[in-house]
């Protein structure tokens, strides 16, 4: 029941792609069936989301929920490798790692009788799909609790906020002319460049909070150009925004839109995530986390998007929590061994310590 062993085996499947998120959900199944933990599979187009369950089936329910899709690498990261305290490759911190500890944990509690435990795990937290995602499929269809974690990389800290997301397909329009003459035209990329230069100085970006110093804007990908000897007409560029949780995305885009030469295309908002830190399955995890990391847990914030908002959403508090690395979604990424032994062992002493008058709590204890 090596949590090291089982992330090494997670990593080897590329599941930046149809075929190899078919494959880890398989064998996720399979690992889980196999120690006597009964799985569900849910198809969504091509792929599947794994649900299961261990414990009673009244009393307190936590969700331990996780991706098991990353983002695209080369094929050298998807073969592990291990230096020192160092487990590097694809999805190592983000979050294979995580996930291993996490079905440990599971299968840990798998013969307790005081607190129901739910495993939901979805293939495309990493996606850019915006019209439907599994984490709010699964939770619409009732797989929720009292308490969620999202086992995204924390290095042991609870995020009890992350920020939001806005995401917009910028299209910039110039006028075309040969490329030996480009002084006869109005180039669409350079106009894009300024465009996206322009967001970047707003005041918003200014902006701080309690618990971020400020938001992001990143410009992912720009696509302009038809022949490299023609001033191109046309640039299309997309801009990542993450805002902070006290922001209005609306207002954002509003102000966006007023910027000259932008033509948005296509928006996306996802909303930030906040839980109470006073929350007390919060303080509960902060407990258990600080007994195994001599006192260094804390509520943090998260820079990236969380999908503990869908949780949110339906009423559930929810954190995101979990190992010790770095270099997600970079060429060396990592996850701390040992942090995956603290970081399971901190679930399964969490699990048992949650009473069963949590349940109780008034509705004020919950989200932020």
């Amino acid at each position: 029941m090596d949590e090291r062993v089982l992330a090494e085996r997670l990593i080897t499947y590329d599941t930046s792609n149809v075929e190899g998120l078919r494959a880890a959900a398989g064998f996720i199944k399979g690992w889980l069936e196999a120690r006597e933990i009964a799985v569900s599979d849910h198809k969504y187009g091509e792929v599947f989301g794994l649900t299961a369950e261990v414990g009673p089936s009244e009393g307190p329910t936590l969700v331990f929920h996780g991706h098991y899709d990353v983002v695209p690498a080369r094929p050298e990261q998807f073969t592990p490798r291990i230096h020192g305290d160092r487990l590097e490759g694809r999805g190592a911190y983000d979050m294979k790692g995580g996930l291993a500890a996490m079905m440990c944990a599971l299968h840990d509690l798998r013969d307790q009788s005081d607190v129901r435990v739910r495993f939901v795990c979805v293939p495309d937290e990493e996606s850019e799909e915006i019209d439907q995602r599994t984490s709010d499929l699964l939770v619409k269809a009732g797989y929720i609790g009292d308490f969620a974690i999202t086992g995204e990389p924390t290095n042991l800290h609870v995020g009890v906020q992350a920020k939001g997301v806005l995401a917009l397909r910028i299209m910039v329009y110039g006028t075309s002319a040969h490329g030996s003459t480009p002084w006869l035209g109005d180039n669409a990329v350079l106009k894009a460049i300024d465009v996206f230069r322009r967001i970047e100085s707003m005041p918003f970006t200014l902006e701080s909070s309690e618990l971020f110093d400020r938001p992001s804007v990143n410009l992912g990908r720009i696509i302009g150009g038809d022949a490299p000897n023609k001033v191109p007409e046309e640039c299309a560029m997309d801009v990542d925004i993450r805002y902070l949780p006290e922001q209005d995305p609306g207002e954002l885009l509003a102000q966006i839109r007023a910027l000259p030469d932008v033509h948005v295309a296509r928006s996306f908002i996802w909303p930030p995530a906040r839980v109470s830190p006073t929350n007390p399955y919060v303080l509960a995890l902060c407990s258990a986390a600080s007994r195994l990391t001599d006192g260094e847990s804390m509520s943090v914030g998260r820079d990236g998007a969380s999908d503990a908002v869908a949780f949110q959403k339906a009423g559930v508090p929810a954190v995101e929590f979990g190992p010790s690395g770095g270099g997600h979604h970079g060429p060396d990424e990592w996850v701390s061994i040992d942090s995956l032994a603290v970081y399971r062992r901190a679930l399964v002493d969490f699990a048992r310590s949650v009473p069963r008058q949590f349940v109780e709590l008034p509705v004020e204890g919950g989200l932020a």
